[in-house]
């Protein structure tokens, strides 16, 4: 019995050292840890940092952003203030949630702050190199915008392809009809997608590159939306940037595969049109314009370029203008009497099932508030692209260090409830005596960012979207697929490059 004490004894005096060596270690860790972030506090307050929260080690902040970022970031900033500076990774961050905010670095700043902070995907093929999204603003930059502003979405040139949006916008009622005929659900999102894919194909290149019925075309129309899904994927190396050359998660590898998928097609199309030297000009597209500009100006534009724009065309203006309509629908499906009101006013003005145009939207003030009013609650690109200074800033007595991304989430700030009354309400009728426009000029309001950086698209797409919704309400009744209610309709976000309703939205269209 005694040796039996003795040996419970002595396991018991083990067990208590074994228990203090882990104390002692939790303690040290932790005193290493309180070390750690009072130095970063004081680091942080020694360097005049924008407030922001504690970083943690290594990961920094990360931790805080979980599946939603631009709604953790808006979170934060109630708590530290709508200039807010974060450490995602090694990345030093700032956080703009405010249009006050917004307008001080967009506006009053804009040259400072004009430069991008380039994702590693987008280092596939060197697309930043060629990029108008990605290049610095700098001569090329110029060059590049000077192009697009004046030769493809100018008002001119807008309204001589009129005709071509006029009938991508019918195939689409029309392939609404053959649902409506058979009563299935139409999956908004994949229709508005192939309509703008089409009409960008149309404007670029005088043909169709996606049908519901070609195989090729299908290809096509899934490499677009792959580089989408691929570029909207949080990205370990775009945090920890000494990862770059192990590509850990393979994105950059599956992006080079499908840019060059895509690169290659466009290839074949100019050299389709190069040999076809007969009908270069008679289409007078925006591929025919581009051309002629290489060889009167061959040091601003050369063949390389070409095929890049047109890769930015594709990847910007499809599932931003296809987000925005499902969006658009989606909200009008959950709030019946919003869509009643917006069909009221297109059957006094318009006519009850007749074709929009274009010109029709300047006497429809309900739609053109119902598309604002989306767009405030559903920015097509929540943080805007991200930006980056290349030189120490300081903004409102903070220091903003040289290499600081930043993020203006445009999403907090069309729901900053300072700014909006009833913020989280969907509710166009607040625009009806509002001046507030989304061209860039008003800070509370910036789907298209603003400043030098604003989105060159955006002429089009306030072309786009309100004919497209225009005419989806005024062509059929709609009604939810698989009967659901209207208040029980699920309005989760996806968080991505582009903000993409979680569930397709899937709506049954119904004979007037």
């Amino acid at each position: 019995m005694r040796i039996l004490d003795s040996e419970v004894s002595k396991i018991s005096t083990e067990t208590a050292r074994q228990t203090m060596d882990y104390l002692t270690i939790a303690l040290g860790l932790l005193f290493a840890l309180t070390l750690i972030q009072g130095w970063s506090f004081l680091s942080r307050r020694s360097k005049k940092l924008p407030p922001g929260p504690t970083p943690l080690p290594i990961i920094g902040n990360l931790h805080l952003l979980g599946d939603q970022p631009h709604k953790s970031l808006a979170k934060l900033a109630k708590t530290h203030g709508p200039l807010m500076s974060l450490k995602l990774g090694q990345i030093t961050t700032l956080a703009i949630s405010s249009s006050g905010m917004a307008k001080e670095v967009l506006q009053k700043q804009d040259l400072a702050f004009s430069s991008r902070s380039i994702p590693d995907a987008i280092h596939a093929h060197n697309q930043f190199q060629y990029s108008v999204v990605w290049l610095p603003v700098a001569t090329r930059w110029r060059s590049l915008r000077k192009i697009l502003n004046s030769n493809i979405f100018s008002g001119n040139r807008l309204d001589a392809n009129q005709h071509l949006r006029c009938r991508k916008v019918q195939e689409l009622i029309a392939y609404c009809r053959k649902n409506c005929q058979t009563g299935e659900a139409v999956d908004i999102g994949r229709a508005a997608f192939r309509t703008s894919l089409n009409l960008l194909s149309n404007t670029i290149f005088s043909k169709d590159l996606t049908d519901p019925y070609s195989d090729s075309a299908k290809e096509f129309k899934d490499l677009v939306w792959n580089i989408m899904v691929e570029a909207g994927k949080p990205n370990l190396v775009d945090f920890f940037p000494v990862l770059e050359k192990f590509d850990p998660q393979g994105i950059r590898r599956r992006m080079t595969i499908h840019f060059g998928k895509v690169l290659e097609m466009f290839g074949g199309l100019i050299n389709e049109r190069l040999d076809n030297g007969k009908s270069r000009g008679g289409n007078n597209d925006v591929l025919d314009v581009l051309l002629n500009a290489s060889e009167e100006t061959p040091d601003e534009i050369d063949r390389t370029h070409i095929e890049r724009l047109c890769l930015d065309l594709f990847v910007a203006g499809t599932d931003t203008t296809s987000n925005t309509l499902e969006w658009a629908m989606a909200e009008m499906l959950k709030t019946p009497e919003k869509m009643k009101k917006a069909k009221a006013e297109l059957a006094e003005v318009i006519g009850k099932g007749k074709a929009i145009e274009e010109a029709d939207v300047s006497r429809l003030p309900y739609l053109r508030c119902i598309v604002k009013e989306t767009l405030r609650l559903h920015p097509p690109v929540p943080f805007l692209i991200p930006r980056k200074v290349e030189q120490d800033v300081e903004v409102c007595g903070y220091n903003v260090p040289k290499g600081t991304q930043v993020l203006v989430n445009a999403w907090a700030i069309g729901r900053d409830e300072t700014t909006w009354e009833n913020a989280l309400e969907f509710k166009p009728e607040r625009f009806l005596e509002s001046e507030l426009d989304i061209r860039g000029r008003d800070f509370e309001l910036i789907p298209f960012g603003a400043g030098r950086r604003i989105c060159p698209g955006l002429p089009l797409a306030v072309r786009m979207v309100p004919v497209m919704l225009g005419s989806l309400l005024n062509s059929f009744d709609w009604k939810l697929g698989g009967s659901i209610a209207p208040k029980d309709l699920d309005m989760e976000e996806k968080f991505g490059i582009t903000l993409q309703k979680a569930n397709p939205l899937l709506a049954v269209p119904i004979s007037l």
